[in-house]
């Protein structure tokens, strides 16, 4: 595309690739990010030197700063806003709201004011809410629900209802959804699928919550991260769409991955309660004691309803292509190989 794609979280998971693949596309970057961004534990990629590329630009700043972002905007025509807070826990949950919804205004009334042409503003699949049983979602699907399984999900949500409101008052802004995202590309917490999928095939996570009965939809980061660019060159102002891949029960995708590897694992079925009191026994230890907490109870719950939805609507309007998903989860297998091969 002409002219240059202001990046926020240029240096985040699905960032990182994106940021890959605008430039490789040709395209000129620029990566917003309150420390200028290095290659992160277990990328994998040919540009070694992906932060160094010509075509990059690091600009200091945050999204809280709206000075930061004015110098940030300077000369884009483009913003793709994927900065915020995804965290399982914080000990202030009001950090949720304030990076996610108010720094997101941040960036659109900056954006409004420096005349950026298109905004493309990641949101989550998780503001549609749990799907019923057997259902399919999509993006016309009304949330059914006022009840919030996370402070991520609900601060994720009021945003989204500003970004709306302000696409029908004029604002060039374009709502991406990703789903689970898993893949190669960064071992940390916002790539929370690869650990889980790492932890089963090395027989650390062997527990099917609620007996792996629920349905998610799982989409490969490369996939989500092209979906974003389309959704620049090719999204309708005031839409959404969702970036995702194939549904699949939590059974089916440790079952997939022991085909993928060649290797059955042992599963443990459980029933909600246990799962809910380790959840509520690690949140504990992270109010008493300050130990980040791996799961918390709105993570399991999480895993304890269905989010089964459809991306028809990005492949017809976008033409997105989603991976299916035993070949994506043969790719993470084999780069996990090769990070702990390495590490």
């Amino acid at each position: 595309m002409d002219g240059t794609i202001l990046l926020t979280g240029a240096s985040g998971f699905i960032g990182t690739t994106l940021t890959r693949q605008l430039l490789a596309d040709g395209n000129k970057v620029r990566g917003l990010s309150r420390k200028e961004p290095k290659l992160p534990p277990g990328f994998t990629g040919t540009e070694e030197e992906l932060w160094k590329h010509p075509n990059f630009e690091y600009a200091a700043g945050d999204i809280m700063d709206k000075e930061s972002l004015h110098r940030a905007m300077e000369g884009c025509r483009y913003v793709i806003h994927m900065a915020g807070f995804a965290k399982n826990y914080s000990r202030d949950p009001s950090v949720f709201e304030r990076i996610n919804k108010n720094g997101m205004e941040n960036v659109f009334d900056v954006a409004q004011q420096r005349g950026i042409e298109k905004i493309v503003w990641t949101s989550s699949i998780v503001t549609l809410g749990p799907t019923d049983k057997g259902q399919i979602g999509d993006e016309s699907m009304p949330r059914h629900t006022e009840r919030y399984l996370t402070e991520y999900e609900q601060s994720k949500t009021i945003a989204e209802h500003e970004a709306l409101r302000r696409a029908a008052e004029g604002l060039p802004v374009v709502i991406v959804l990703p789903t689970r995202v898993y893949g190669p590309g960064q071992f940390t917490e916002g790539n929370s699928m690869a650990r889980i999928i790492d932890d089963y095939r090395r027989g650390r996570f062997p527990f099917l919550i609620n007996l792996g009965v629920n349905v998610g939809n799982y989409g490969l980061v490369d996939d989500v991260a092209r979906g974003h660019y389309l959704a620049l060159q090719k999204g309708k102002i005031g839409e959404r769409y969702i970036l995702g891949g194939e549904n699949a029960s939590l059974k089916e995708l440790f079952r997939m991955i022991d085909q993928v590897t060649g290797k059955r694992h042992f599963k443990l079925p459980l029933l909600k309660f246990w799962p809910m009191i380790v959840g509520h026994s690690c949140k504990l230890g992270a109010k008493l004691f300050g130990i980040y907490p791996p799961i918390t109870p709105g993570w399991v719950r999480t895993f304890m309803v269905d989010w089964a939805f459809s991306v028809k609507k990005a492949e017809t309007e976008l033409g997105y292509q989603p991976t299916p998903l035993r070949e994506g989860l043969a790719r993470t297998c084999r780069w996990l190989e090769e990070y702990h091969r390495g590490h």
